[in-house]
């Protein structure tokens, strides 16, 4: 049974995933080097960030992975899905520390890049973020 605490941790890392998938389908594909480097930047940065456990005791931060996979092999859309994130994020901004900001910021930045830079549509994606995380 998950307390309140690790639901809602679970809950903003699923929205994560979306927003992380949000940027790399803002293309319309979503390329091998894009769920590389978001598997590589959960794996390095998300990880260390809380002791947050889901209901099989598996680090919550692999939610991110989890839900982008779903996503993506249910073909949603970059804007549901960024909303979707928005929404969660005026939600529960006390989540969201300078920390915690910048590194969403520094992982939508690296997935946009990872394959061949970012293109306008992802630009437009982390534009968006940017105002949103940071006014």
């Amino acid at each position: 049974m998950l307390d309140a605490k690790d639901k809602i941790g679970k809950e903003f890392y699923q929205n994560l995933g979306k927003l992380f998938y949000a940027v790399a389908i803002a293309d319309h594909s979503v390329h091998i080097k894009e769920i590389d480097r978001l598997k590589a930047v959960v794996r390095e940065h998300w990880l260390q960030l809380d002791d947050i456990v889901d209901e099989y005791g598996t680090d919550a931060a692999f939610q991110i992975e989890t839900v982008f996979d779903w996503l993506l092999e249910n073909e949603k859309n970059s804007e549901e899905c960024y909303e979707a994130f928005e929404e969660f994020f005026n939600d529960y901004q006390k989540l969201f520390n300078e920390e915690v900001k910048n590194l969403t910021m520094t992982t939508a930045r690296s997935i946009a890049g990872a394959f061949a830079g970012s293109n306008k549509s992802e630009l437009i994606v982390l534009g968006k973020l940017q105002l949103l995380l940071f006014n």
